[in-house]
Formats: C-alpha cells, structure tokens, sequence
C-alpha cells in the first residue's frame, strides 16, 4: 500500500499545482508566455491524472512484486518480477484496519501463491519498533481448520500426505522432532503467538506439528522448504494481511509465463 499512497500523495501535489495554474492564467498576457502556460499546464494534468489512475489500478487491481530472496525457488528466483490480482480476494477498504475484504471472487485455497503484508512477527525488533511494512510470497498449504503436521519434510493435512511437485529441498540432513512444550495446547498456544522464531530451526523445520490453522487464518510455506522463513516460525497468517494471488511473471522476458 506504500507505493499506491505515494503515487496518490504525488498526484494529489500535481492537481493542487494544475489547479493554482488555473487560477493564475490571466497573469499570462503574451502570446508566447500563454504558449508556455499551455505546454507546462498540459504536461501537469496529463501527470496528475496518470498518477491518480496508477494508484487506483494499484490498490485494487493489480500490484507489482519483486522476488525478494530464494525461499520460493524453483518457482521463482530472486529478482523475478511479477504481476499480483489484487481483486480475485476481494477488496479492503481503503485506510481501514480490520482487514475485511469485500467482494471476493474466489477463497484462498490451498497451492495457491500469495502475496501478504509481512505479520509483525515476522519482522527483526528495530523493524517492528519503526513500523516498517515488507510483503512476501509464499504458497498456501493449509486454510483454517486443517491439522498441519511435517514428518521428515513431508507434509500432511488432515493426516493425509500431501505430494508436492513444486516442493525442492536443499538440504539432505534431516533435523530429528525436538520439543520443548509437555502438552499439546502448549505447543499449538506458542506456534499462534509466533514464538516459534525463537528457537532453533532445526526445531521446527523438518518435524512440525501437529497443528491446527485457527479461524480466519492460514499456513504459508515457501517452496524451498529447507531455507523457507515461514507460518512454521513465524505463525499462522492472519486473513487480514492478504494483498493477492500470483498472476502473472513478466520479467525476465525468458521466464516469462501465467502463474
């Protein structure tokens, strides 16, 4: 949402400048100054009106997103550049908190690819303190409701085994279950709070669970299972974080394809 408000901000500058260039014209008397009146005016309300668009289809539409590290490699690899539907969820209304989406084509269900605001949790302390907003991209593998559990890397849902042909691991070692929790509740009671982030990844990376994804929230993992930082550390995501589903990959223009 950072660079739709200022592209917003932007276009509203450009519009209070076209509109005080209005209100001056008749200081410009000769020809030659009217002309250049005339040239500076159009390029203003040409930029005010772009960037008021831009910033619409931005916030409801469509978002670009760049891959920022290799936690979903090989479906993407750092530096590609996608498009983002932003709609397909449904709309937040604009400078609301609670996260409500109206309008939503279609769930979020699970292996699809989304983009969300980074939760809180997820972020370093001086990060946190300073209000920084960072998205990531991560794949869905479980909605609200469904038992989560990871034995030896593989995932299963609801006791079922999941096959994932997108998965990669890169790592052949395989860290043994570890539990530092006497019951259940308080394993599940410390995942939803994302204290999870401070233990030890081999703690929680290749035997996870068995969990359940609370209500309005949902497990997100990065195909690269082994260098992934995720909903296994840093919790379950909250609905309310949702931005949109991965459509599009147009750059670099040999990768390019519909997602």
């Amino acid at each position: 949402m950072i660079m739709e408000l200022k592209l917003f901000l932007a276009g509203c500058v450009l519009f209070t400048i076209a509109m005080l260039m209005l209100a001056i014209k008749k200081l410009f008397k000769t020809p030659s100054s009217q002309k250049l009146f005339k040239s500076i005016y159009l390029w203003i309300d040409t930029g005010w009106s772009a960037l008021m668009l831009a910033s619409f289809i931005m916030f409801f539409f469509i978002q670009a997103f760049k891959i920022p590290s290799g936690s979903m490699r090989e479906t993407f690899l750092e530096g590609d550049h996608l498009f983002a539907n932003k709609f397909i969820y449904g709309f937040h209304v604009p400078f609301n908190n609670s996260g409500k989406r109206y309008a939503a084509l279609e769930n979020i269900k699970r292996g699809d690819i989304v983009v969300f605001q980074c939760p809180p949790e997820a972020l370093p302390i001086s990060e946190r303190e300073s209000g920084t907003k960072k998205d990531y991209i991560k794949r869905c593998v479980a909605v609200a409701g469904d038992i989560v559990e990871i034995k030896d890397k593989k995932l299963y849902i609801n006791n079922i085994r999941v096959e994932e042909a997108y998965a990669t691991f890169s790592d052949h070692m395989v860290f043994q279950k570890f539990s530092l929790f006497n019951t259940q509740r308080e394993y599940q009671d410390a995942w939803e709070k994302g204290k999870f982030i401070s233990v030890p990844t081999s703690f929680v990376r290749d035997n996870f669970g068995p969990i359940i994804v609370p209500k309005k929230h949902y497990m997100m993992m990065g195909d690269n299972r082994d260098f992934s930082f995720d909903s296994r550390f840093w919790g379950p995501l909250p609905d309310k974080y949702i931005k949109g589903k991965a459509l599009f990959l147009y750059w670099p223009v040999k990768r390019w394809r519909i997602i």
